[in-house]
């Protein structure tokens, strides 16, 4: 066999494709199997290899992706779906929205909230410290200023208890929903203002429309 041929052959791989391609025939006259012989049995050796660590490689790559996703999804994001109707119309029953979990909310802000071991959804109005007044029509002024709601179909007073102005409690926030003749919210001293503690998060997206 011409040594040349096998130049890109170790000598373990030599013996161990020689030693498997003579194995099964006892009885006969052994010879050594051809140059195109062993380079078939190698290329089919490698292949498996190959395919081998590519298998794993995928395998070790998805379990690290999912690990990342169950990270993020336990330290900055949820997925819930909206239950009620108390956001229409700018979220219905059976949407799917994602959060992201944080302390810092802005007016206007959709927000998640934590009550009685239920999951609200409602709309961030005045921050703490600000003066919060309803009139008879439902216009809502934060601060003396009349916000634009365009988010809002049928303004009203709605389910209503306390007494204006109101002044937002310090580390709390003033919410509402926006259909506001069904929403309970902080116009209602049944929810109230919320507590930062409360907040789930702030919505990012809807996902899917129920």
């Amino acid at each position: 066999m011409d040594k040349k041929e096998f130049k890109d052959l170790n000598k373990r791989e030599l013996v161990d494709l020689v030693y498997n391609m003579m194995e099964g025939e006892p009885d006969k006259e052994k010879e050594l199997p051809s140059v195109e012989e062993v380079r078939e049995k190698r290329e089919g050796m490698n292949y498996r290899r190959r395919f081998r660590k590519m298998l794993w490689s995928t395998l070790a790559a998805l379990i690290v992706v999912a690990a990342v996703a169950a990270l993020i999804s336990t330290l900055f994001l949820s997925v819930i779906q909206v239950s009620g109707d108390s956001m229409e119309p700018t979220l219905s029953n059976g949407d799917v929205i994602l959060l992201v979990k944080t302390k810092k909310y802005s007016h206007k802000d959709l927000c998640c909230i934590s009550w009685q071991n239920k999951l609200l959804i409602k709309r961030v109005i005045a921050l703490p410290g600000e003066t919060v007044s309803i009139d008879a029509d439902g216009n809502v002024s934060v601060n003396g200023k009349v916000l634009e709601e365009s988010y809002v179909q049928n303004k009203c007073l709605g389910e209503c208890d306390i007494e204006f102005p109101y002044v937002v409690p310090d580390g709390k926030l003033f919410v509402m929903g926006d259909k506001r003749d069904t929403s309970i919210d902080s116009r209602s001293s049944v929810i109230g203002c919320v507590d930062y503690d409360q907040m789930v998060g702030r919505v990012l997206f809807r996902i899917w429309k129920g």
